[in-house]
């Protein structure tokens, strides 16, 4: 389980459900944004009212506002993707207004949300991560809403403990989940040469695309390999409570 935090804690009991045995070792951390004083500055107008909505689709906004001892007001309306993201802002104290039924997926929330296809030029305050695809922020500019747009915080790779390290290179641990391009690049740096019947489950298309470039095996993901429905298994149960989308704005 390469990230913690209230994501880690949702997949890994997913994934116990379904009798696996989870180890919780990130491989990324989250630190302070380079856009410090932008990012101050649009907390302000937050409290003081000056949105209509916010959005988030990583629970680590809501940590980041909970560090920043930041307000929401009653009248702004908050959308997250991701149950991950809603339960972090729910346990923060903090409202969800609206999140999407039909997946949780950025795409689907431009679907279903209704109040951006009114007509009215809404004031929307994006929150996201340094290396974050700005699928949300696009979707919403691309309807002509009026849209701040500040990164919230930087992903930074951290090294694995030496525990995890042996582990792994043991196989004692068998699988590894890869969920974003930057958990794919410190898996390729850190664990070189895993063992052949490692399975590299990768979830999200961004993470699918980064693993190919990097080179990380890809074997099992081939019908007919003997651990591909395990890999499969994996994938889709990850899939079933976290978005996609979770690192993408």
């Amino acid at each position: 389980m390469p990230r913690g935090g209230t994501w880690g804690d949702l997949v890994s009991k997913a994934l116990r459900r379904q009798g696996a045995h989870t180890v919780i070792a990130p491989l990324v951390d989250f630190a302070h944004t380079s856009e410090e004083e932008k990012l101050v500055e649009a907390l302000k107008q937050l409290e003081a009212g000056h949105f209509d909505w916010m959005t988030a689709t990583s629970s680590t906004v809501a940590d980041v506002l909970t560090h920043h001892n930041a307000v929401i007001p009653p009248e702004t309306r908050v959308a997250v993707v991701g149950e991950a993201t809603a339960v972090a802002f729910r346990d923060a104290g903090y409202h969800v207004t609206r999140t999407p039924e039909r997946e949780n997926s950025t795409h689907a929330l431009l679907e279903e949300w209704e109040e951006i296809d009114r007509g009215e030029r809404l004031r929307v305050l994006t929150l996201r991560s340094d290396v974050a695809v700005p699928v949300l922020t696009q979707g919403l500019i691309g309807r002509g809403h009026d849209v701040t747009q500040v990164l919230a915080f930087r992903t930074v790779g951290v090294p694995a403990s030496v525990h995890i390290r042996e582990d792994i290179d043991s196989g004692r641990i068998n699988a590894l989940l890869v969920a974003s391009a930057k958990i794919a690049e410190q898996v390729a740096e850190q664990f070189p040469r895993l063992p052949a019947d490692t399975l590299v489950a990768c979830v999200g298309d961004n993470a699918v695309e980064a693993a190919a470039v990097l080179g990380l095996p890809v074997e099992a993901d081939e019908p007919s390999h003997p651990l591909h429905p395990q890999k499969r298994a994996l994938i889709e149960t990850v899939e079933s409570v976290i978005d996609q989308s979770d690192m993408l704005d």
